[in-house]
């Protein structure tokens, strides 16, 4: 695969720095910013070094590739091995997770080395996740038994703290609902919340989950979905006001260069559908934490614990959906911020804004009065 013939080079040409996204997780990028770190390469992500110098992306489908699956896939995880971790846009060899023929693929690019079943195991199971958001992989990585070194996971120390406030703050009611019998439970909110978002079962959690009637065998399950929502609720309000920067921007971009009518007609019009197909995604993961805030507040208001129980253990299809509609406007939100840093001119060629408007709107797929 040559770098001009997949558009996916382009958009990750600039991750050499960066080590993840919710649809990017750059081991290269790893590979080099904890290279001679011994907790990294003590518990790599694969068996096979091949495999750590690798590039995993949450891939959109286009309408040929989907051809290559033997189920009807709009998404799908694709493994790339570069040809040079320092230079992406050098291409690599790839292949799509479950794709027919895939483990032969995958044999092939992985080499001789031992535990291939383990690395087919991790390959399946980020594929079972709808974004490779830091937090999300980290915790399903482990509940899957895998053990994977936390530097493969970035999820800064002040994102973290971020992110405890938050969910304590959500759930505080909850929490006073649950251990209202308990001495103190105020002061030990900030350690519930840890041990809520940890991966290990916590004995500091049972009062919380006869509250929920949570039978055992469905605790982690239903935790780990609860935790779900938490997050891309964390995510979706911190990205908020950069979402609302692209919806104002996307207007005053300016081209740069000469121009053609039918060039910037085009344009106008690809912005306009852009927009309409932005704010549905937007109207539609809100409906998916609308229905999340209905049952928590059935939960901690009226007392209605089984509304919420069946909530989570039932909301699977809810969950991957509200995960990928979070991932695409989340990579929207921080890739037009990355084409058009703040303080910088708010202008591009007229190629590469068509180009990135492209992307932004073959990621968010094809309506069905458009199909129509």
């Amino acid at each position: 695969m040559g770098k001009g013939t997949d558009r996916t080079y382009r958009s990750l040409r600039g991750l050499e720095k960066t080590a993840s996204t919710s649809r990017v997780l750059n081991l290269a990028a790893l590979a080099m910013r904890n290279a001679g770190n011994p907790e990294h390469e003590k518990s790599p992500f694969f068996i096979a070094q091949s495999l750590n110098g690798a590039v995993i992306v949450r891939h959109r489908l286009r309408e040929s590739e989907r051809e290559a699956f033997d189920r009807v896939r709009y998404t799908a995880t694709k493994l790339i091995i570069p040809f040079e971790r320092s230079d992406l846009g050098l291409g690599g060899r790839s292949l799509f997770v479950s794709e027919t023929g895939w483990l032969d693929i995958f044999e092939e690019l992985r080499g001789d080395y031992p535990e291939f079943a383990r690395d087919v195991a991790v390959l399946e199971a980020i594929d079972e996740l709808p974004s490779l958001d830091p937090f999300l992989l980290r915790e399903h990585m482990k509940r899957r038994s895998f053990d994977i070194s936390p530097t493969h996971f970035e999820i800064s120390a002040p994102d973290l703290a971020k992110m405890q406030r938050f969910v304590g703050s959500e759930i505080a009611k909850l929490i006073e609902l649950a251990y209202r019998d308990s001495d103190g439970q105020e002061a030990n909110i900030a350690r519930l919340v840890e041990a809520l978002l940890s991966a290990q079962t916590d004995a500091r959690l049972e009062p919380l989950r006869l509250t929920l009637r949570l039978e055992r065998e469905n605790y982690k399950e239903g935790i780990f979905a609860w935790k779900g929502f938490l997050y891309y609720k964390w995510v979706l309000n911190t990205l908020w006001g950069n979402l609302r920067d692209v919806f104002a921007e996307l207007g005053r971009v300016r081209v740069v260069g000469p121009i053609d009518s039918e060039t910037a007609q085009e344009l106008e019009q690809l912005k306009n559908r852009l927009r309409q197909k932005m704010e549905r995604q937007v109207k539609s993961v809100m409906n998916h934490l609308n229905v999340y805030d209905e049952v928590f507040n059935q939960l901690t208001m009226e007392g209605n614990a089984l509304a919420f129980r069946d909530f989570l253990l039932k909301s699977p299809e809810m969950f991957l959906s509200l995960g990928d509609g979070c991932g695409l406007v989340s990579h929207i939100a921080t890739y037009w911020r990355y084409q058009f840093p703040r303080g910088k001119p708010l202008a591009a060629h007229a190629i590469q804004l068509m180009d990135t408007l492209q992307d932004f709107e073959m990621s968010l797929g094809t309506d069905l009065h458009e199909l129509a």
